[in-house]
């Protein structure tokens, strides 16, 4: 109860264009048909391969720490199911996503196409890298917990753009981290909130 009124709550203070996204994307669409009577629940749920789809109030509150407008280019790391995708595709203008497990990409490319997502472009890799050849990128989110900040993703940032990445191990304390990359190439950090995420897998 608890964490459902904190994702009402904290969903009310969040920007127009994240709330219209939130109430527009059909997460029941992009679960696992097992898990469709908590689809709409605000926790996380596995969607296999090791992997779980985020719970909506942290989709929401990432997608809303990017300060979209409408017309910006992001990449979304780990792409799971697609749900942060979608959220992201119905305020920014072209949507990028990686995903390092082939199954999941494929089933997830497969129902956003279904969902009518023409802004979506999906690709199997590794997260740690991002996508080089599609940026510089307006904002960056990353659906995984990294140990650190990931350089790569930091140089296809846009100066002033904005990454909101998890960090910290399995057995630590985890953090929702927005970066801003500075104009002089470096960055700065602020931690959100403590959360906890499953590991972004390094490629081989």
């Amino acid at each position: 109860m608890y964490a459902e009124t904190r994702a009402e709550t904290g969903l009310a203070a969040m920007s127009p264009a994240v709330r219209a996204a939130m109430g527009k994307v059909e997460r029941h669409r992009l679960v696992p048909e097992a898990h469709l009577g908590s689809a709409y629940g605000n926790h996380p749920l596995p969607i296999g391969s090791g992997q779980t789809i985020s719970q909506p109030y942290i989709v929401a509150l990432s997608t809303d720490l990017l300060a979209l407008k409408g017309d910006e280019t992001v990449l979304d790391v780990g792409t799971g199911s697609g749900y942060q995708a979608a959220v992201l595709a119905e305020i920014a203008s072209r949507v990028f996503s990686v995903e390092i497990t082939a199954s999941l990409a494929a089933e997830a490319r497969k129902r956003l196409e279904e969902l009518g997502y023409r802004n979506i472009e999906t690709r199997v890799g590794d997260g740690y890298r991002g996508w080089p050849e599609k940026a510089p990128f307006d904002g960056i989110v990353v659906a995984a917990a990294a140990p650190r900040i990931p350089r790569a993703l930091v140089e296809q940032l846009k100066p002033r753009g904005r990454m909101v990445i998890p960090l910290g191990g399995e057995s630590e304390i985890q953090h929702l981290v927005l970066v801003t990359r500075r104009d002089d190439s470096g960055y700065d950090e602020k931690r959100v909130l403590p959360v906890r995420f499953v590991p972004l897998v390094p490629g081989k």
